[in-house]
């Protein structure tokens, strides 16, 4: 389509692939002003709109703390009792299609074209897909979701209205609930979540490196609404994604943030409160723009690439610490468990588990959704020149069995020390301590609960570097190499929206915050469903279809 500016976009495809004939040149509806020794380009409604917004909600958020807070919490309440079902079956939609796209003669699409090759090794796509996903997360709640569910699950009550066990819980029978906590957990954390991901990634790869349109989310809707996706349509679509992104981020900012500050208590005594945790996120932040400054390749890679290291070295010490034929085996048995389970948690209908489906897993599906700009368009920067088939089973199948190991590790050793060494403070602990509460029952704990720290802080910041990189892609049009005083302003207002979400009620703003721009994000992917396929099909398919 352009030619001009093709080296401010997406490389050309390589061989065949269908190119979609547009008049639209990427960032022609940009602005470029100057201001004082920064130049800025910027696409004029999506950058404007968004950043008065954002503006705006952290300016009220932070004047009006004390009213904030009941707002936030009577919102997700609201979203999440009501809408539970739609978030469900949602998740389940998206699933459904990414299985689709491996079974299906589709699957033998090569993202750039037919003879594209892959840009970054295993080992570096790998790195940065966890890392920019669920880093922070699998930090936060690798052990306090595992607990939890354990906890409700055998817990007198278990299965009433009150309770907050899945499914019918298992009163009284410890094994069976460790069986179903773990089944839970790995629900939330395996195939739902990538898949989530996984359509945005391939969406804007394909719409991108195969179409030739810009790396932005509107381009998914071109099969849509053709010639008008560059209009308001199109803009309301990529602002929608601005929010979700820096909101999405937000949130799991705000929650690095805490268990940092709980790190840093358990380790050092530093005190565990909202004004450290503030000091915690500028301090972050600044790290991040040092990183976003340095680039893709120079920051975002490089910490990622060293995180995971770290990461893997403190899952091995888990799994050895903790017994690893304990570990291997329940592996397998959680495994199966998920399996057994996946579709009775997956059911919209027909369930008395409210406190579980509406406050656990329609939060986590909004959540996720509200990533997925984020975490989509960062992996499909960096998986030009696989097949569709080799995308899907990469982003779908092995995130979920790394994720199992992960809880598997993690939850199963303090469910274990629970059990056998009667640590009942990891239970009694808050969410953000039992990380710390389970590594203090292995040997050299002062040490892991240290990396532990620096792993959260690690994460914290490829997070909101990568998350910078997104919401500027998006918000200059498509253009990838915008000046980097864009990022630097969308780094830093996903730090103050973090602090301003924290000020103004806590972990319930901050969850609030990721399901109210979660539901809107959810219509637009259930939409993206059809055009993805219908760009699929018109792509040539491995050397025999181009031949032919």
């Amino acid at each position: 389509m352009t030619t001009d500016t093709d080296v401010e976009a997406v490389p050309s495809p390589e061989g065949p692939a269908d190119i979609i004939e547009t008049d639209y040149q990427i960032g022609q509806d940009n602005i470029t002003p100057k201001i004082g020794p920064f130049g800025l380009d910027i696409h004029n409604p999506v950058f404007l709109v968004s950043g008065l917004v954002v503006i705006a909600f952290v300016l009220l958020t932070i004047i009006f703390q004390d009213s904030a807070g009941p707002a936030f919490d009577g919102m997700r309440k609201f979203l999440t009792s009501n809408l539970d079902w739609f978030f469900l079956s949602a998740g389940n939609i998206f699933v459904l299609v990414c299985i689709a796209c491996i079974v299906l003669p589709i699957g033998s699409v090569r993202l750039g074209g037919r003879d594209a090759t892959p840009d970054y090794s295993y080992l570096g796509w790998f790195s940065m897909l966890f890392a920019a996903g669920m880093g922070i997360g699998l930090m936060f709640f690798g052990v306090s979701e595992p607990i939890s569910h354990y906890s409700s699950s055998v817990a007198e009550g278990a299965g009433s209205p009150d309770s907050w066990a899945p499914l019918a819980g298992a009163a009284g029978d410890p094994d069976e609930a460790r069986r179903l906590g773990m089944a839970a957990t790995i629900f939330h954390w395996g195939l739902h979540p990538w898949a989530v991901y996984a359509i945005v990634a391939l969406g804007l790869a394909l719409f991108s490196f195969n179409k030739g349109l810009p790396l932005t989310i509107r381009s998914l809707f071109y099969p849509i609404f053709g010639e008008r996706v560059w209009g308001w349509p199109g803009h309301v679509i990529d602002i929608l994604a601005v929010f979700a992104t820096l909101f999405g981020l937000a949130t799991s900012l705000g929650l690095g943030a805490q268990q940092a500050n709980a790190g840093l208590d358990f380790v050092f005594g530093v005190p565990n409160t909202v004004d450290v945790q503030v000091i915690l996120i500028i301090a972050i932040t600044a790290v991040a723009l040092i990183s976003v400054l340095r680039g893709l390749d120079g920051g975002v890679k490089v910490l990622s690439e060293i995180n995971m290291v770290v990461a893997a070295a403190l899952l091995l010490f888990v799994m050895f610490a903790g017994g690893i034929m304990s570990v291997l085996s329940g592996f397998v048995s959680n495994l199966v468990a998920y399996g057994e389970e996946l579709i009775p948690l997956s059911s919209p209908v027909g369930r008395d588990d409210d406190n579980f489906r509406q406050g656990w897993t329609s939060f986590y599906w909004a959540w996720w959704i509200s990533w997925s700009p984020f975490v989509g368009m960062f992996i499909a920067r960096v998986s030009r020149g696989r097949t569709v088939r080799e995308f899907m089973i990469a982003v779908l199948l092995v995130p979920t069995i790394v994720s199992v190991l992960w809880m598997t590790a993690f939850g199963g050793t303090a469910i274990s020390l629970i059990e056998e060494a009667g640590m009942t403070q990891i239970a009694d602990a808050a969410l953000e301590l039992k990380l710390f509460e389970m590594l203090s029952g292995l040997p050299l704990a002062a040490i892991t609960s240290f990396i532990g720290v620096v792993l959260v802080i690690v994460f914290f910041v490829t997070s909101s570097d990568s998350g910078s990189l997104v919401i500027d892609t998006i918000t200059a049009g498509g253009k990838v190499n915008a000046p980097v005083s864009q990022r630097v302003f969308w780094c830093t207002f996903e730090g103050l929206v973090a602090i301003a979400l924290l000020l103004g009620g806590g972990l319930g703003a901050l969850q609030a915050a990721a399901v109210s721009t979660g539901f809107p994000f959810a219509v637009i992917l259930l939409l993206a469903c059809y055009a993805l396929f219908k760009g699929l099909y018109s792509e040539p398919r491995g050397k025999a279809a181009a031949a032919a």
